[in-house]
């Protein structure tokens, strides 16, 4: 840098979207992967568990199952969360709303307290349409209630137009995509996050209490885990702990 440099002051973060459709993403968000629950029961008892420990924004993955079997998984999910007060983010740019299983989905949903997301959740009313987009498409992103995208790096960011958040990783070395990376670590997570246009939600490899508070130290919205859930032999109490480490961190930044 330039002493002419220095004299602009920070770099102003990136434009971002200028309207806010949901309550933003934010606290523990659980990213689902039933290849790293064999032996630990049915998916959608992980996730049950999970979200009785505390999890209100799950996304669903499984990129590989055939679309029927993932829209009949998305509605099975998406009661769970409703009743909590949570939603179901849907990756890729198929929201799996079919109007037959929207339909049995709505009917199941009940009335959960935030009056603004309420409304669309209640019976007669399709769910919430939340989508999580990878950094390498489509762009611009389809309209939807509430759209999320992977970032790993300022190019990714600088892609941004109407999305509502973002995932930056790898924070730390995964377990599930071992070779990933680099990782960003806290410095260069808080980099990131300091030129992100929408809320950060940290991921990648976080599985301790300690690893949550240094993500929200470094400035982040929330944390999302997949394999720290995934394989816990009680996810509830995994899941329980990481909440609780990031509130406390929270309230405490």
């Amino acid at each position: 840098m330039t002493p002419g440099d220095a004299d602009l002051g920070p770099e102003p973060p990136l434009q971002g979207p200028a309207r806010t459709r949901i309550p933003p993403i934010s606290g523990l968000v659980l990213l689902t992967d039933r290849r790293e629950v064999v032996g630990r029961g049915p998916l959608v008892e992980v996730v049950a568990a999970a979200v009785a420990g505390g999890v209100r924004w799950v996304v669903l993955r499984e990129l590989d199952l055939p679309r029927t079997e993932r829209l009949a998984l998305a509605a099975e999910l998406r009661p769970i969360l409703a009743e909590a007060g949570g939603i179901l983010a849907v990756a890729g740019p198929d929201p799996l709303l079919d109007n037959a299983i929207a339909t049995a989905t709505a009917v199941r949903e009940v009335a959960v307290p935030r009056a603004a997301v309420t409304a669309r959740c209640i019976a007669g009313a399709h769910p919430l349409v939340a989508l999580h987009l990878s950094a390498g498409g489509p762009y611009p992103p389809p309209d939807a209630d509430m759209v999320g995208r992977s970032c790993h790096d300022e190019a990714e960011l600088r892609r941004l137009s109407t999305e509502d958040y973002v995932t930056l990783s790898p924070v730390f070395p995964t377990r599930t995509k071992p070779g990933y990376g680099p990782p960003l670590l806290p410095e260069g997570l808080a980099e990131l996050i300091r030129l992100s246009p929408v809320p950060a939600i940290a991921l990648g490899g976080i599985e301790t209490p300690a690893q949550v508070r240094a993500c929200v130290e470094a400035g982040a919205a929330g944390v999302a885990v997949l394999g720290a859930i995934m394989r816990a032999p009680d996810p509830e109490q995994t899941a329980a702990a990481l909440t609780n480490a990031l509130e406390q961190a929270t309230a405490n930044h």
